[in-house]
């Protein structure tokens, strides 16, 4: 964390994993992740992904910057999971594809993973290791302005397991979409899974492996 304060309080740059690139002005570091305010909203960035930080070249006015009661939190135990456990609930935008972003809430958290509802894709299945940041919403606006009984308080009675892998053998027999089908033969129907790879089978019936360590998300359309 030492390294970080030279740029508390600065407007930054931020490479995130993806070639994904936020400026902000740098407000907090834990020990996993940290804060950016952009001018409109929060980011919460896990280290994990951050390639590079640099002071902004590009100069902004981003004016009173509002308060972060949204997440409240001691800032000497700011850590990821305390932020996605104060999140419960909260509608959030959160980033984990270079491509895709979804917009919901977080439901549970388990050892290596979250459950978060969006009102697209329903019940989705997110890997803590590949969460590139998360944005909580700062009005009472829901996501896409939908009314709230389309966004039930308890959207899944599958029973959870402490990890993802072995809550996606309950997932067998199942279709399912990888990674937002980023790829289209990350689409299809859950065959098999060992601790390495998950086995699908396509449209087409063609078998395809897919490596657990690069599972993001995962959902039953």
């Amino acid at each position: 964390m030492a390294s970080f304060k030279h740029f508390l309080n600065m407007q930054v740059t931020i490479e995130v994993s993806g070639k994904n690139i936020v400026e902000g002005i740098l407000l907090e570091v834990g020990n996993d992740l940290l804060v950016l305010f952009n001018g409109e909203n929060f980011l919460y960035i896990p280290l994990l992904h951050i390639q590079n930080v640099s002071e902004s070249l590009n100069k902004e006015s981003y004016g009173t910057v509002p308060s972060l009661q949204e997440l409240e939190h001691e800032k000497d135990e700011l850590s990821l999971r305390k932020v996605l456990t104060a999140a419960k609930g909260i509608f959030v935008e959160i980033k984990v594809t270079n491509s895709h972003s979804f917009h919901g809430y977080i439901t549970t958290i388990m050892n290596n993973y979250f459950v978060f509802y969006s009102p697209v894709y329903k019940v989705m299945y997110i890997s803590l290791q590949h969460l590139k940041w998360l944005i909580p919403y700062l009005t009472e606006q829901t996501p896409y302005t939908l009314s709230n009984n389309l966004l039930p308080v308890n959207p899944s009675n599958i029973p959870l397991a402490r990890t993802l892998d072995v809550q996606l053998n309950k997932l067998n027999g199942e279709l399912v979409v990888i990674n937002s089908g980023e790829r289209n033969e990350y689409i299809g129907k859950l065959d098999s899974i060992d601790s390495n790879f998950i086995q699908l089978i396509t449209s087409k019936g063609e078998i395809i492996l897919v490596g657990l360590r690069h599972l993001k998300s995962i959902f039953i359309p």
